[in-house]
């Protein structure tokens, strides 16, 4: 994206975020979340919580000039404990309970729990929140001290020259810090002024290519099952300086743009050129051409920011980007900071989570919970992850994770009963920085659950992905996502015929370009997905803005799309090369009556998906019952539809390469004018004004 392009985006978003402000109150007025809000605020019951508070108090609210015998408790689970004792005396009162925290640090080793036992009710809930105004950061993770120079001659020598004066050590082993995982993830990170610190690694931006493969690779899309060798040779003469390392790692995408692996390195040759990788090999095999970066080595801090932990000796060597007592050093200790397994009608609130080294929040079991207007930042896996029933994660903001953002799954695909989970108005970003392939901004899972006015963007590989049935995918705004890979989809889902009914509509999809400029997809329904109906989306700039690859079913209707390389793409790859999964599918449904285990023929899918039922008797590899209809494609290029499906799809009604008139496509408003001649096709009305984040909400 040009910087004067970028200018007239930003813009134009600004113009279209202030014509959502109308929308604010009537929404979140309406809303559960405030409805649930509402009655916690009044609760009868309510605690406080404080950094300098003692659990051995009442929880009182702190008062000004009080004395010190009395006050708000020290720890959560003081103040949860406080709640079960007190329903255990009797039920709570009509308004529940509020446990408020006050602003500061609470640093976690450990997780806080709540069961069934804590749960709140409909007229009752139990609310954890800060107080208002306050800024309140539960942190996974150990503040460092004791930084000074490094001057063990060894050491030193083994730093790049110009980071000699620079680097710092501490030891974390002297401060408890004991457990440090395996650098291929998982592990200790390092956070500095509240952002991860890159471990260090050669190159330091982008990646090296694999000049020649010297070991066995069997070609095989399906993998090669361990048969690879994992030697390859390498250009120049850096890893000559790696010999000497006792841990080092390369990080690559091997053999397909969408499948990296962190790999230990055996042994380097630097007269051959050559690197000798340690079983298990990647399950791809390597290929030349492929690249890589190395990483997790104290011979290449080179730039202020980069670190190296020395697993043997628990020392840390840091270069830091400002001076060290300018901004806290933090490694991250605690797994999970908060998890609520069987709970209902809790909610967790205005909270900052950040420095864990797996999923900040994990909600399993129970009904109506929800993660509110929290800040997760800094964590070593997702944001939050959410199973069971009507739980909701609203107005959050999420970036920085290594992994994903927010998971939803819940819903019985047997039954088709959907779990109505929800994630709406969160903006996540920055994410995937540490496994960068299929970790989602949101995955969805199961049946019946929606997301909706989230803002996605800044990551490697895929904003939203799901998988089941009858998922809502509305009203989302998403850009600059799959930069680092090409066979990726913004929105994506693969491989099932029994998996149905979702609706991705009304969403906005933008500057969206794969790696190195080479081409990605918009909405991806891949390897025979059916049953999918994206419709009003609007794409910009966005190659093969609509992926139908080989699945039968789907529906293309109501569309925007500009500057698209091409719009549209359907092929009938189950008839060639992706073939062995429609066989193996076709040989399930005869010998077993059953596809992916689902009994498609009976009810409730005999219902729900009337064309499900006689697939295996109506060509079911070919993909039929496509229909593509009332789309606008301007600029760009229309279709790529592969010459054994274009008999089989319904086209009808498109404008195509004929100027449809809009607002403004300078500053990227693509509204409809009155005299668009879209409107004589039938084509329908897109609710721009809805799309995306509702502003007047914390994100």
């Amino acid at each position: 994206m040009s910087s004067r392009e970028r200018s007239r985006w930003k813009s134009n978003r600004a113009d279209r975020c202030a014509r959502r402000v109308v929308l604010v109150a009537a929404a979140l007025a309406a809303g559960m979340m405030l409805e649930t809000f509402g009655r916690a605020e009044s609760a009868a019951l309510e605690w406080y919580v404080a950094p300098d508070g003692d659990d051995a108090w009442s929880g009182t609210r702190p008062e000004p000039n009080a004395g010190r015998s009395d006050g708000p408790f020290a720890t959560l689970e003081r103040a949860r404990d406080e709640i079960r004792r007190r329903k255990k005396s009797g039920t709570l009162p009509r308004g529940g309970a509020v446990v408020w925290l006050a602003g500061g640090t609470y640093e976690r080793s450990t997780t806080f729990e709540l069961g069934a036992e804590d749960s709140g009710t409909a007229d009752s809930p139990i609310v954890y929140r800060s107080r208002p105004g306050a800024v309140v950061r539960l942190i996974g993770g150990k503040r460092l001290g004791g930084f000074g120079p490094v001057s063990d001659p060894k050491v030193l020598e083994r730093l790049d020259p110009a980071a000699r004066p620079h680097v710092l050590k501490s030891d974390v082993k002297a401060q408890g810090v004991v457990e440090y995982g395996q650098p291929g993830g998982g592990g200790l990170e390092l956070f500095f002024q509240d952002k991860p610190m890159p471990v260090a690694r050669w190159p330091n931006q982008g990646f090296v290519k694999i000049v020649e493969v010297l070991g066995k690779t069997p070609v095989d899309v399906r993998g090669t099952k361990g048969c690879a060798e994992g030697v390859f040779a390498y250009e120049g003469d850096r890893p000559r300086r790696w010999t000497a390392e006792r841990d080092a790692w390369l990080h690559g995408y091997w053999f397909w743009d969408w499948a990296d692996e962190r790999q230990k390195v055996e042994s380097i040759d630097p007269e051959k050129r050559t690197i000798t990788l340690a079983r298990p090999h990647h399950h791809y095999g390597y290929r030349k051409g492929q690249w890589f970066y190395a990483f997790n080595l104290l011979s290449e801090i080179d730039q202020p920011g980069e670190w190296y932990l020395d697993r043997d000796a628990g020392v840390l060597y840091f270069w830091p980007p400002a001076p060290i007592d300018e901004g806290q050093a933090i490694v991250s200790v605690a797994p999970t900071l908060v998890r609520l397994n069987g709970a209902s009608h809790v909610t967790i609130q205005d909270l900052v989570l950040e420095a864990m080294r797996d999923t900040a929040i994990v909600v399993s079991g129970g009904s109506h919970v929800r993660i509110a207007g929290c800040t997760v930042r800094n964590g070593g896996r997702n944001a939050i992850s959410v199973s069971g029933q009507q739980h909701a994660v609203v107005d959050c903001r999420v970036y920085q994770m290594a992994e994903g953002g927010i998971s939803l799954s819940g819903g019985d695909r047997k039954t088709l009963a959907p779990a109505a989970l929800v994630a709406e108005n969160n903006h996540i970003h920055h994410y995937g920085r540490w496994k960068p392939m299929y970790s989602a901004g949101i995955s969805m899972h199961g049946v019946g659950n929606r997301a909706a006015h989230n803002l996605i963007h800044d990551a490697p590989h895929q904003a939203i992905a799901f998988s089941g049935n009858d998922h809502l995918i509305e009203l989302n705004e998403i850009h600059n996502v799959c930069f680092e890979s090409n066979d990726a989809g913004a929105i994506y889902a693969g491989r099932d015929w029994t998996m149905r009914g979702t609706v991705i509509r009304h969403n906005y999809l933008h500057h969206i370009y794969g790696f190195e400029n080479r081409g990605c997809v918009g909405v991806y329904l891949d390897d025979m997905f059916c049953g999918t109906e994206i419709r009003g989306n609007v794409f910009y700039q966005v190659p093969r803005a609509a992926f139908i690859g080989g699945g039968r079913d789907c529906r293309v209707e109501n569309n925007i799309f500009v500057d698209c390389k091409p719009a549209l793409h359907i092929d009938a790859r189950a008839l060639g090369w992706a073939g062995y999964h429609a066989q193996m599918w076709i040989k399930e449904g005869r010998e077993k009556g059953t596809l992916s285990g689902i009994r498609f023929r009976d009810p409730p899918y005999r219902d729900r998906y009337p064309q499900l039922p006689g697939i295996l008797d109506d060509d079911p590899a070919a993909p039929r019952g496509n229909v593509v209809a009332r789309n606008i494609c301007w600029k760009g290029r229309w279709d790529e539809i592969e010459a054994k499906a274009r008999p089989l799809v319904t086209m009808k009604d498109n404008l195509v390469d004929v100027d449809p008139r809009f607002v403004d496509a300078a500053k990227l408003d693509f509204r409809l004018r009155d005299d668009s001649p879209a409107w004589k096709i039938g084509f329908e009305r897109i609710p721009f004004e809805k799309i995306g984040l509702v502003r007047g909400a914390r994100p």
